[in-house]
């Protein structure tokens, strides 16, 4: 009988099996299999791929199958085997046969064969056949596996070919290949680890450093502890990184890491040894980079300033974190989260210092501390002026300088700010004499240890009863003025404290509520306001003074305005009452009081009547007489409109907005608008937004914001951030106030300019808050001009 070619295929596979056998035999037959690996194997799995839709194939049973088809998977060289794999993988169609490759190569990933391809690498003496086209294929396989097989299966792909598997199953098998090495080199063996780190690097390049050293990380910092073999692995791994991974590997181990002990064993001096590693520890995970937490900069010091051959490397970077945090220009262009991780980094740097470097770099500490507090003092960011302090306070301390330490008020605000250098400050504050920065003023830490002290509560009244004085009230000597007059005079000429102190708490009062009498008075009282001073420490003095000036601009508006706009640009006026000027006119308009005209019950029955039953006389008038109980009413719906209401600012919108334009480009001798005032000048664009904003559907409006825009033109490139948010918050305004078909009409030929300028800063600003105003501007001017490119009138205008 003539053999079936079932029988043939089956004779023919056991044949094929028999050539991966790996028992000892003659050396005719080593020859042959090693022949047979290297030439032919690749062959017959691409031949086996491509008939596996044959009959001899579905007619082996499944032992069959397992041992003879699938053992040839799973025994041969694995580098050949998972490209031929992932190559079927992606030829074959949806069905049976796909999800019976694809079974193999779920086996092939757990039955430890890529911990065998790693190792196989790793054997100089019988390492496969090597090319760099082959190499770089592999590679790609082996990093890309999750998202090939997610293509082809896209929702039947198998869980461990999901990255959350995948990669820490990697991390493993590169352990156990590591694991080979090291016992390899103790036994005399040598090895090479570059296929090994050529994974790992391409790993990291392409994100999935996390997942990988989430799970080597913890294995090689045991390993390291107490045998050299795998520190001199470890570092070798990492020198034979190639250098355009390099980074990613780095920025991956840093982070992952449980201290700088861990980090010095497997890196070792690495960073004296490769400039990329150098540059990117020492440099840009310290200046460039500002997205890592507080532990992070911890590790990376601590490192360096572990060894002595590692030491210098942290003078070197302590002088580079000096000079950014003491220039100005970096103080104003970049963004306030890079300026505190650079505070943090030098405040630990300089908390790793012994005292012979501290002496050593004593006159370039204090030349930064100086240099650097007047650059952050003079900023109008209160959070860089709380950074300043902090810094300052905390180098003082460490380098204690005569004796003399400094200190700054401590106010809630810069507690507050204190807050992002907990746990940082203990490194560079001396514990025995805490400075301020600490959170803790002289007097509190005295009061503290007064409670402590031994004897402290023999004087104790604990043991008398409490006399209840909740219902008791305060007998003033004076009584508050009645008349709006007395109070003037009381501000005038008054030297008792407390008759101007309830003057002043009146004097709101008083002026809403006689407006005949205010507006006799209205400029005088403006003028006592704006010069008086806060002489007696009267509790809450700005917020009444400010109460009171707004209610004198609300209730006689047009000279009161006219007054203040022209003391904004006077002489011999100070920063701060210029700026008091600008809060009061800002703040006035959310004090208007806006009348809501309603309409009367007879209206609104006539109303009712005239909705509700629209077509109840025409039925009458059809039928001649009262409608039938068969005739159906059909009531709409009722619409509610909003009530009017009287905008009282429109009228005097032009009081308030154009005189703040009249000498903005006329330096006077104590206040440079377009110097270095920016801080009021930033306050006057955000005004000018604010009564923009305000007059919206006010007659005066297209005027308004003709004007603001040709101000802020001048200025839209201002160094200083705050500047350039209100300079985008006015522009804003402008596109949300002034009529849509007056843009094209009036603002033709800035808008198209102004929409390339906002695209530019959207994009490109170092400010967050810019680029978010900017995006919004641009998102209000695209649907103005949107909605007008679409009408009648755009059209002619453009024909």
């Amino acid at each position: 009988l003539e053999p079936s070619p079932k029988q043939d295929a089956i004779r023919a596979l056991q044949v094929l099996r028999s050539y991966l056998d790996e028992t000892p035999e003659n050396a005719n037959a080593s020859v042959q299999k090693a022949e047979f690996r290297r030439s032919h194997f690749t062959r017959v799995l691409q031949f086996l791929v491509k008939n596996i839709q044959a009959d001899w194939f579905h007619g082996l049973t499944a032992a069959q199958r397992s041992e003879l088809w699938d053992g040839l998977f799973l025994w041969g060289p694995p580098e050949q085997t998972l490209l031929v794999l992932m190559e079927g993988i992606g030829e074959l169609r949806p069905g049976s046969n796909l999800d019976h490759l694809v079974s193999i190569t779920e086996k092939f990933v757990h039955s430890g064969r890529l911990a065998d391809l790693l190792w196989s690498y790793c054997l100089t003496t019988t390492s496969p056949v090597d090319s760099p086209q082959l190499r770089g294929a592999l590679l790609a396989r082996i990093v890309a596996l999750p998202d090939l097989t997610a293509n082809k299966l896209q929702h039947n792909n198998k869980l461990a070919f999901l990255p959350q598997q995948y990669y820490p199953l990697l991390a493993k098998e590169m352990l156990t290949a590591l694991d080979r090495t090291c016992r390899a080199l103790k036994d005399g063996t040598s090895c090479s680890l570059t296929f090994v780190a050529q994974t790992l690097g391409k790993l990291c390049a392409q994100g999935h450093g996390g997942l990988l050293l989430a799970v080597m990380t913890p294995k090689l910092s045991g390993c390291t502890r107490t045998d050299m073999v795998w520190q001199r692995v470890c570092w070798k791994l990492l020198e034979n990184v190639p250098q355009r991974w390099m980074e990613s590997v780095l920025v991956g181990l840093v982070q992952a890491v449980h201290g700088p002990g861990a980090l010095g064993r497997i890196m070792g001096n690495l960073v004296l040894k490769n400039k990329t590693a150098q540059f990117v520890i020492t440099h840009k995970l310290l200046l460039l980079q500002y997205k890592y937490e507080t532990r992070t900069l911890r590790v990376v010091l601590d490192y360096l300033a572990a060894d002595k051959d590692r030491r210098p490397l942290l003078i070197q970077v302590l002088r580079c974190l000096c000079q950014a945090w003491a220039n100005p220009s970096a103080v104003k262009h970049t963004p306030l989260e890079q300026q505190l991780y650079v505070s943090k980094a030098l405040l630990l740097a300089v908390g790793l210092l012994e005292d012979a470097e501290l002496q050593e770099l004593r006159s370039e500490l204090l030349q930064c501390m100086l240099g650097g507090m007047q650059s952050h003092l003079d900023s109008n960011v209160l959070r860089i002026r709380h950074m300043g302090m902090v810094v300052g306070e905390c180098l003082s301390s460490r380098m204690n300088i005569n004796g003399t330490k400094l200190k700054f008020e401590v106010s809630v605000e810069l507690r507050r700010g204190q807050k992002v250098f907990q746990g940082i400050k203990s490194n560079c504050c001396n514990p025995e004499n805490p400075p301020v920065c600490n959170g803790s003023s002289p007097n509190e830490r005295e009061m503290a240890s007064s409670k402590t002290e031994p004897g402290s509560d023999l004087d104790s009244d604990d043991e008398f009863t409490p006399y209840d004085m909740s219902e008791d009230q305060e007998l003033n000597k004076a009584s508050p003025p009645r008349y709006l007059r007395d109070c003037l005079e009381n501000l005038i000429l008054s030297e008792d404290p407390e008759r101007v102190e309830l003057s002043l708490r009146v004097a709101e009062g008083l002026v809403r509520k006689n407006v005949f009498a205010t507006k006799e008075i209205s400029v005088q009282l403006s003028k006592v306001l704006l010069h008086m001073e806060d002489k007696y420490s009267i509790n809450g003095f700005r917020g009444l003074r400010q109460a009171a000036m707004v209610a004198l601009v609300v209730s006689d508006s047009i000279p009161v305005t006219e007054f203040l706009n022209t003391e904004f640009y006077s002489l011999n006026y100070s920063l701060r009452q210029r700026l008091d000027i600008l809060e009061v006119q800002k703040s006035c308009q959310s004090q208007t009081r806006e009348t809501q005209i309603q309409a009367s019950p007879q209206t609104k029955r006539r109303t009712r009547q005239t909705t509700l039953l629209p077509g109840s006389r025409l039925l009458r008038s059809a039928f001649g007489q009262r409608p039938s109980a068969s005739v159906r009413y059909f009531k709409p719906h009722q619409k509610v409109s909003p009530l009017a209401t009287v905008n009282r600012y429109a009228p005097v919108a032009g009081y308030f907005f154009f005189p703040l334009l009249r000498n903005y480009d006329k330096p006077q001798v104590t206040f440079d608008l377009l110097g270095s005032d920016h801080l009021v000048l930033g306050r006057l664009i955000h005004t000018l937004g604010i009564f923009m904003h305000l007059a919206v559907n006010a007659p005066v409006a297209t005027q308004m914001g003709r004007a603001l825009l040709d101000f802020v033109w001048a200025v839209r490139y201002h160094t200083d951030q705050m500047v350039r948010r209100s300079v985008l918050f006015a522009v804003c305004s402008v596109f949300m106030s002034m009529p849509s078909p007056n843009l094209l009409v009036d603002l033709a030929d800035q808008i198209f300019e102004t929409r390339s300028w906002l695209t530019d800063v959207a994009g490109d600003d170092v400010d967050a808050d810019c680029r978010s105003l900017a995006m919004q501007s641009l998102m209000l001017l695209d649907k103005s001009l949107k909605k007008q490119l679409q009408s009648p009138q755009a059209l002619s205008i453009e024909s």
